[in-house]
């Protein structure tokens, strides 16, 4: 894991679209008066989705002038939580799970292709650009390890071969296609299901 660090290259403004304005209004009205400021995670995580993948200064700022809290505090929760980024990441963000059941199934695989393919280094812009890698603590795909995430998709049961070539195609702009690389439905076991089998979605 890597420490993150705030870019120095900042903005000078930021406001939500009028999309994630109304999002933000919607999200308000699920908090009694006097405890909007529970928004605050959602609220970041809106401004990250509208900047790119990454949440800049001016951004936490507009966000505590909305909450009407203090602007530290927002930068508190933005800086604790590891699923926001400070600095640009690029328009395709790949966080690698490299915990225990990832790392026993091949995860260091998946992290040779990031280096191979994106850069050499975790947090570290491509040469284009374009995409960024991260090793991660779990994800919670334990059982269709090893796995990482791009974006808001999770890629799962893969190979350093399969990884590399979602990657080719993800640098291209082309449509990546989430969810298991071994064939599998969800979660069942690796030699498809043994029971439930009465379920719509038992078999292929």
């Amino acid at each position: 894991m890597s420490i993150k660090k705030v870019s120095k290259e900042q903005p000078e403004s930021f406001e939500f679209n009028e999309e994630n304005l109304k999002i933000a209004n919607d999200i308000i009205k699920n908090y009694p008066v006097d405890k909007q400021q529970s928004a605050v995670m959602s609220f970041l995580y809106l401004a990250q989705r509208q900047n790119n993948n990454w949440i800049p200064l001016v951004a936490m700022k507009y966000i505590a002038k909305l909450l009407n809290m203090p602007y530290i505090k927002v930068y508190e929760v933005a800086t604790f939580y590891s699923m926001y980024n400070l600095s640009p990441v690029g328009k395709y963000f790949v966080q690698v799970c490299t915990t225990t059941p990832c790392m026993i199934r091949g995860a260091y695989k998946l992290v040779e292709a990031c280096k191979e393919k994106i850069s050499k280094s975790q947090n570290t812009l491509s040469k284009d650009g374009k995409c960024s890698w991260v090793e991660v603590e779990c994800l919670g795909a334990c059982v269709n390890a090893p796995m990482m995430q791009i974006n808001e998709d999770y890629f799962e049961d893969l190979d350093k071969e399969k990884t590399s070539k979602i990657f080719d195609k993800m640098l291209n702009d082309e449509d990546i296609e989430p969810g298991s690389y071994r064939g599998r439905v969800n979660s069942e076991p690796e030699n498809n299901r043994k029971t439930l089998m009465d379920l719509k979605n038992a078999s292929r």
